[in-house]
């Protein structure tokens, strides 16, 4: 099957149906395009997301089957229960995303490369600047020590990178997010593709048909108007 390439100079341009995404690799629907405001939030609303390296060119995905964590299905084990009652880390929201999306973007275990790229860090500020792209922050007696960032459409959050220095900061500041959402009538959580880490929470997989589904039944749903909106 012949992959669809974007053009740049037009971030309006649709997307393939979902159908036509690759089987191997797994998702690849697209190729190219850009990494405008217009051509990000027309992908997340479509279920696709960027993911490439730097000496690529844009590829764009769609896995099946996808990650997705319904908030009232968290898990939360009793060790991080423990740890969350000790109430060591603060946990903030959208207060350092430049910091969370840097820390997100350095080489992990031993690599020297990384997906997100110079472009991708200017492309999700501009979507954080627009109010679409949020981040969570863990710290520790004043220091930056976890985090994760994602894009928010309707009632639905799509998770992007997360990192941590200290044990469990990544999964209190998960946790604490998933509540959050919950708390403002999130209904959906995309984790992209299966990690134990994230299935330990209770992520489970979703075919892409019915993941199609429920991104139209729930990103054109208006926001919470508190969302995002705590100091």
């Amino acid at each position: 099957m012949q992959l669809t390439v974007l053009d740049p100079n037009n971030p309006e341009q649709d997307f393939p149906p979902l159908k036509k995404a690759l089987h191997e690799p797994d998702g690849l629907i697209a190729v190219g395009g850009c990494l405008s405001k217009t051509r990000l939030l027309n992908a997340y609303r479509h279920g696709i997301f960027p993911w490439y390296n730097h000496d690529e060119p844009i590829l764009w995905w769609s896995p099946d089957p996808r990650l997705v964590l319904f908030p009232d299905n968290l898990v939360i084990s009793r060790s991080l229960r423990k740890t969350l009652r000790k109430n060591n880390f603060s946990v903030t929201f959208d207060q350092a995303f430049n910091n969370v999306i840097t820390a997100c973007a350095e080489p992990r275990n031993n690599s020297s490369g990384t997906w997100i790229t110079e472009d991708i860090v200017m492309a999700y500020t501009e979507l954080h600047k627009s109010g679409y792209a949020h981040s969570v922050e863990a710290w520790l007696d004043g220091e930056l020590v976890g985090g994760l960032y994602g894009i928010a459409l309707g009632r639905v959050f799509f998770g992007e990178s997360m990192f941590h220095t200290r044990t469990n900061a990544s999964k209190i500041v998960f946790a604490t997010l998933v509540e959050q959402l919950k708390s403002w009538d999130y209904q959906l959580i995309d984790c992209q593709v299966h990690t134990t880490h994230l299935a330990s929470f209770g992520a489970t997989g979703c075919e892409r048909k019915d993941f199609e589904k429920l991104l139209n039944q729930y990103c054109d749903l208006p926001a919470n108007k508190s969302a995002w909106q705590l100091p």
